[in-house]
């Protein structure tokens, strides 16, 4: 192969830059050959613009790469019953997915139910989010129950794992026992739809043969709210063109359906065995959001799960029923103590910590008022009992009330909003027998004899050490040199008893004379 000759060293200076051809190495003589690609400028070697403009165009296909897959799906997990912190879990995820611009927020559900106004939070939130949603019942074997039925008939795609249920929408009113329909019995209103009085009937004034009869006041209440439920899932489902008549079932009969058994019913649009397998059905798809039609493109798309922060998990602990009327109870016993036996503080800053957060956790849960009062006076009466003992009538009267409240204070029909009766039952033992032991024990310290200070030296013995010349007496009282005086004529030696202290001068009798203070 031939080498073409490039110019000498002097005919390579006196060229322009970019036209030389040659290489002018430090160590080189003569003609040196010239690579086919590169510009030589005096030892430097430049790549020419073809591979410059190769690597340019690979860097920008990567970044474009990357942020077409920037963009991951979030998955928020919610497998514990409804309230205030599932509810400010979600609705903080769905603003992050929309700050993030995420395609799709996946919602991973399983829930016996819960409280209805962070069912309605949770729901505002997603009918208003600008990034779609699916809620997707997961993992196998989990539900959708109650409040959850409601939350996946919000979403713009619903889901559901093989194995899984969701149904049993019927509202539970909070309030005393025994009020409503009777457990396991759905709740209905007065009429139906097909018992409805004719206008013909209404006409006449008489009753229709077979007509019910006027609710009473506790149906009429549980009637207005299951007429609401049902209005709102039915207006859910129309919005997102669901079955709505099934719907208004599961409000108004309780009724529950399987993942399959819903996927034929048009209650769900997706049966998904994880969530790629959900993200690979669903691409294509079109939903509506915020009045405008979206296509979904989610075949191929990661997925990032967003686990709650600690302000959250603390609010879960905090928002527990069992664990705010536990709170409640330490915060008022420290400051019980803190009263008691004012200076220590650790009784009193404890007992003020717990008290703000138990009362903090009361306005987060629908709290029967008549129970907190009777919870309160039952925490009195144990006070009273340790204070001013009684015989144990404070101390049983504050168990009986404590346990009363307790049942009252929240319904236990409401998935997650319930204080377990073997708590309240023990809670009330404990704090009986604690105060009751306080309020023997200071009984009985109180009819102990005094063991120091200025009632403790009435009738303690003592021997007269010396008689002066004056008649002043002093006397050996406690192993202490006292002065005394006495209205017996006294010698050393004698034995004495103290009849009173004036002073710093004891008054002594002889030890054989009765104790008779003058």
């Amino acid at each position: 192969m031939n080498i073409a000759a490039g110019p000498t060293d002097d005919a390579c200076a006196a060229m322009p830059w970019p036209a030389r051809g040659c290489d002018s190495h430090p160590h080189a003589s003569g003609p040196r050959a010239v690579l086919p690609g590169y510009f030589s400028n005096r030892g430097w070697r430049w790549p020419t613009f073809g591979w410059v403009r190769r690597v340019i165009a690979a860097l920008l296909l990567g970044l474009a790469a990357a942020a077409g897959h920037g963009a991951a799906v979030l998955v928020l997990e919610v497998h514990d019953a409804i309230g205030p912190a599932s509810a400010d879990y979600l609705i903080r995820g769905l603003s992050r997915a929309g700050e993030a611009k995420a395609p799709l927020v996946v919602i991973s559900l399983d829930t016996p139910g819960g409280l209805d106004t962070s069912m309605r939070q949770i729901i505002q939130a997603m009918l208003s989010s600008p990034v779609p949603v699916a809620v997707f019942v997961s993992p196998e074997g989990a539900r959708a129950a109650s409040a959850g039925t409601y939350i996946l008939y919000a979403a713009h795609i619903a889901a559901m794992a093989p194995a899984t249920t969701l149904g049993a929408a019927t509202p539970v009113a909070i309030g005393l026992p025994g009020f409503g329909n009777p457990p396991g019995e759905p709740a209905r209103p007065p009429a139906s739809r097909s018992s409805e009085a004719r206008p013909d009937d209404a006409k006449s004034g008489e009753p229709k043969a077979g007509a019910p009869s006027p609710a009473p006041a506790a149906d009429a209440m549980t009637a207005k709210q299951v007429n609401d439920a049902a209005a709102f899932i039915r207006g859910l489902a129309q919005q997102r063109g669901r079955n709505a008549e099934w719907a208004e079932r599961a409000v108004r009969e309780a009724v529950s359906l399987t993942a399959s058994e819903a996927l034929r019913e048009k209650v769900i649009d997706v049966v998904a065995q994880g969530v790629p397998d959900l993200l690979a059905q669903i691409d294509g798809r079109t939903v509506r959001v915020q009045g405008a039609e979206v296509k979904l493109a989610t075949r191929g798309l990661g997925f990032e799960t967003v686990l709650p922060d600690w302000r959250q998990r603390l609010l879960a602990v905090i928002a527990n029923p069992s664990f705010a009327l536990i709170l409640m109870m330490i915060g008022l016993y420290g400051l019980i103590f803190e009263f008691m036996s004012p200076g220590f503080g650790v009784p009193g800053v404890t007992g003020a910590i717990c008290l703000l957060l138990g009362l903090f956790a009361l306005q987060m849960l629908p709290v029967n008022y008549a129970g907190l009062g009777l919870v309160l006076l039952g925490m009195a009466l144990f006070a009273a009992e340790m204070l001013t003992p009684a015989f144990g009538v404070f101390g049983i009267g504050g168990a009986v009330a404590f346990v009363a409240g307790g049942l009252l204070l929240f319904d236990r029909d409401i998935p997650g909003a319930g204080v377990p009766l073997p708590l309240i039952i023990g809670l009330a033992a404990a704090s009986a027998a604690f105060f009751l032991l306080g309020g023997r024990m200071a009984l009985t310290a109180r009819r102990r004899p005094v063991v120091s200070g200025r009632e403790e030296m009435t009738g303690a013995p003592g021997e007269v050490l010396a008689v002066e010349a004056d008649g002043t007496a002093w006397a050996l009282v406690h192993g202490e040199r006292w002065k005394v005086t006495s209205s017996d004529p006294l010698a050393p030696g004698q034995r004495v008893r103290v009849l009173a202290l004036r002073g710093l001068t004891l008054e002594v009798v002889l030890a054989d004379s009765p104790l008779t203070p003058p």
